[in-house]
């Protein structure tokens, strides 16, 4: 009997691999990368708490006090307004050369005129130039931190597995938030240890020239990061786009473009307009003194700092659309809560601003949606260019605006972030249904 020739069937698929878990060099690199950020984003921030002194040393002494305020914040918003030309430039590099050598870049030119604002001279000194200078170098932040956000975001998310970019991202936007924090601490103890005359004299500059200084160390910790396994891996197998990756990113992904620009504008709400001009705004609202509302401020950065890393985590687990939807009603709920309870009752101010930090911290849930929103080739271009020109507009304006809505109603900073939080929602609801939209994403 004649041997049998049938084919072999087809071998068996071997079994799939188990997901990869965050290894200790992954911990290190978050570690590091969060650290840095942290420094960083103190001395873009530090201008904020001392808007009032800058205020009253920038600008003519017989400026009326709405309008020296009203140009202080426009001092600050030009650091956003410069944002997407920095992030432009360094995304395209980040792209074409390598994340690494542009996150190292952006803290270095955070931290050089941060130490040249401790130094410049005031109006009565250099009259109209102290102003156009301390402009200058606020542009300069803002160029620096336009590559330093979206960039550590890509960073993180490109060393770690697929199933935990939600928490590197949210853990990074926790080093940010970080930032704010010293910011406030600073901002607290110069408050403290010095006279509100002294501050006028020499006491702002402190922030500033300690910032500088932490501004290089950052610069030093970044050395020993290496280039992320996904750009590696593209650079090996040639698969880097060729021409613009702007370009690139504008053609073929204008949906997650508008998608990564309206979850910016809801960014900014919690951020800018809860964390960072509330403290302001209490004192000139309500009489809370700079004291008490710079120690709430610190206490509500500290539970955003921790509700970020929490957010980020849970969209990993839950999925972003579920956490970022009814976050964000909880945040719409707690600042109309705030604000009214700082009228009301201001001894509850430290545990309302607490809860109401906490749950601005589902920001924490957003960057790992908006990294997972663009292909590695294009996607520091992408989410520089959604991130950076929408945070230009809502988060260098949004002071403005709402000092200007302040003249209707105290109640307008609440009335700003509900809005803005109903657009989140909205989004939120709209995910699922978009079109290849990522599984956790």
């Amino acid at each position: 009997m004649p041997a049998s020739t049938s084919e072999p069937g087809p071998a068996p698929a071997p079994p799939a691999l188990p997901p990869r878990a965050l290894s200790r060099q992954d911990g290190k690199t978050l570690a590091l990368a969060a650290l840095g950020g942290a420094l960083e984003f103190y001395d873009f921030i530090i201008f904020v708490f001392f808007t009032a002194t800058i205020g009253q040393l920038f600008f003519p002494p017989d400026t009326a006090d709405w309008l020296r305020q009203l140009q202080a914040f426009g001092l600050f918003a030009a650091g956003y307004l410069a944002r997407p030309l920095g992030g432009i430039v360094m995304a395209h590099f980040g792209d074409r050369t390598g994340r690494k050598k542009m996150f190292t870049l952006s803290v270095f030119m955070m931290a050089v005129p941060t130490l040249l604002i401790g130094l410049l001279p005031t109006y009565a000194t250099a009259g109209y130039a102290a102003p156009l200078l301390l402009l200058l170098l606020r542009i300069l932040q803002g160029g620096a931190v336009g590559g330093e956000v979206p960039g550590a975001w890509v960073f993180v998310a490109e060393h770690v597995p697929e199933r935990r970019i939600g928490f590197a991202c949210g853990t990074l936007t926790a080093g940010l938030t970080f930032g704010i924090l010293l910011g406030s601490l600073m901002a607290t103890a110069v408050n403290k240890a010095f006279t509100p005359a002294e501050v006028l004299a020499f006491g702002w500059r402190v922030p500033f020239l300690v910032g500088g200084v932490l501004g290089f160390f950052s610069v030093f910790l970044r050395r020993w990061l290496a280039e992320t396994p996904v750009f590696e891996e593209m650079r090996q197998r040639r698969a880097l786009v060729e021409g613009l990756p702007l370009k690139a990113a504008l053609r073929g992904h204008g949906g997650s473009v508008v998608v990564c620009m309206l979850l910016t504008c809801v960014l900014t709400a919690g951020i800018v307009v809860v964390i960072l001009m509330t403290p302001t705004l209490l004192q000139k609202l309500h009489g809370i003194t700079p004291a008490q509302a710079l120690a709430a401020n610190s206490l509500a950065t500290l539970t955003l700092t921790l509700g970020c890393v929490t957010f980020g985590a849970l969209s990993d687990r839950f999925g972003a659309p579920w956490v970022l939807g009814l976050g964000l009603a909880a945040q719409l709920v707690m600042t109309y809560l705030l604000y009214q309870g700082a009228r009301e009752t201001p001894e509850h101010l430290a545990a309302l601003y607490a809860v109401t930090g906490w749950f601005v911290g589902t920001t924490g849930a957003i960057p790992g949606l908006m990294v997972r929103s663009f292909p590695p080739a294009v996607r520091f271009s992408g989410l520089s260019f959604s991130y950076n020109m929408a945070y230009a507009l809502f988060g260098g304006l949004t002071p403005l605006v709402v000092t200007l809505l302040l003249k209707t109603t105290p109640m307008a900073p609440a009335h700003y972030v509900a809005a803005l939080c109903a657009l989140g929602v909205l989004v939120a609801i709209y995910l699922p249904f978009r079109r290849g939209a990522p599984a956790r994403g």
